[in-house]
């Protein structure tokens, strides 16, 4: 069973977690497919118990109101088989079907026989049609009924059987009406009801959406940051190992160390990503690095030839944004050993006013087009300072060097998923 998490959201026991979606008998409209399913249906049993029930309430109704309605003959059994036989195709049909099964129940009720469960074939067409959105057509085809109804009962009554028949009371018109206004009411609560449902089942699929495309992109900056990062060492290590394979083989020797240490890292990191893919329910085998970490990037970066001065102390802060901090200062040093020439930079960490600053600057110059870095690196630190309620600053400074500063609120979280 699914927990609310996913996609498919289904409660556990009760009433209230098994109709998350509406009760089965009003699910009537919920997606495509799920409609397809409903209308391809045909309604055989509930239809055939309402005939059998209408034919024989009509039998007990036609005793009871022996003597002041006309006994029930071919025609009448015919009516009531029409209106009820008409309820197959209230799925399908639904305007079509409630107009029939009054135009059937106005005959059955003029030619003066029995009332009785005859008006359970309207109702039940009247719900129908309100539920599944056709509101105006039942209103018509009830106001139509209920006027025909009036007129047969205080006017027409004279010309039509049984003879001898009285004038109806208009107490009873005032039954009649109230009748229609509770089919009508209760309908209109269920359609109600049913499009809230509607409503609430697009909501958590956008929600549910939202929270993998959030995660998808979660993955895609950490994967993007690991890769990027390891991939710069190791790119600048490889080039000055072959610069010195001959000259200084001893310097090769650690420029390849360099490489091994920085792939194990890596290799580590992406496994560490992929396991949170594989299990998403468990907890990651390692904690998520932070600025107590600071001196491993600054290790790396020293190994690829560029040595970074740290001013500051690494300020306590929640996890999330302590793994975003992390991740920009190491996106900006990887930025500077792949776009810039400079061979020094200074990261400097402030904290001041409930926030904390990190500032990242080399003195340049820039070794392409892409100074400071281009494309996903700078969004991807952007994304992660917009998530925590932060800001990022990046650009060239006026002595030709390039500057990232990153704001992030000390009390920071992480955006709930």
């Amino acid at each position: 069973m699914e927990d609310e998490g996913g996609t498919g959201v289904r409660g556990r026991g009760g009433p209230a977690g098994r109709w998350r979606d509406g009760p089965p008998w009003v699910r009537l409209g919920g997606g495509a497919r799920r409609s397809g399913e409903w209308r391809a249906r045909w309604p055989w049993p509930s239809t055939l118990l309402l005939a059998v029930f209408v034919l024989v309430g009509t039998a007990f109704a036609a005793h009871a109101q022996q003597g002041t309605r006309a006994d029930p003959d071919l025609f009448a059994r015919v009516l009531l088989v029409v209106a009820s036989v008409l309820l197959l195709w209230r799925r399908r049909r639904p305007v079509l079907v409630v107009f029939g099964t009054c135009a059937a129940t106005a005959l059955y009720l003029g030619a003066g026989y029995p009332y009785g469960p005859v008006l359970l074939a309207v109702v039940v067409a009247c719900f129908t049609a309100v539920v599944t959105g056709h509101r105006r057509a039942a209103w018509t085809a009830l106001a139509t009924l209920w006027a025909v109804h009036v007129l047969v009962a205080h006017w027409l009554y004279r010309w039509l059987p049984p003879s001898g028949d009285a004038s109806a009371s208009f107490g009873q018109e005032v039954v009649v009406a109230t009748w229609v206004v509770v089919i009508v009411a209760v309908s209109e609560l269920v359609r109600a009801r049913r499009e809230q449902w509607a409503r609430e089942r697009a909501e958590r699929a956008q929600a549910a959406r939202r929270r993998a495309d959030e995660e998808r992109l979660r993955i895609a900056r950490e994967v993007h940051d690991v890769v990027a990062h390891s991939l710069s060492v190791i790119t600048v290590q490889a080039g000055t190992g072959l610069a010195l394979l001959d000259s200084d083989p001893e310097q090769a020797r650690k420029a390849l160390t360099t490489i091994r240490a920085a792939g194990k890292e890596a290799l580590g990191e992406v496994r560490q990503v992929l396991d949170t893919l594989r299990s998403p329910g468990a907890a990651p085998r390692a904690p998520a690095p932070g600025l107590d970490r600071l001196s491993d990037l600054v290790a790396q970066a020293d190994r690829a030839g560029l040595t970074v001065e740290v001013t500051g102390e690494p300020p306590r802060l929640p996890p999330g944004a302590d793994l975003a901090a992390f991740r920009i200062v190491q996106e900006a040093l990887t930025n500077v050993v792949r776009h810039s020439a400079a061979r020094h930079a200074r990261v400097r960490l402030d904290r001041a006013d409930g926030t904390v600053r990190l500032r990242v600057d080399d003195d340049g110059p820039p070794t392409g087009t892409d100074a400071g870095g281009g494309g996903n690196g700078l969004a991807g630190m952007r994304e992660r300072a917009a998530a925590l309620g932060g800001t990022i600053e990046a650009g060239p400074r006026e002595d030709g060097g390039f500057r990232v500063l990153a704001v992030l609120p000390l009390g920071a979280e992480e955006v709930p998923r």
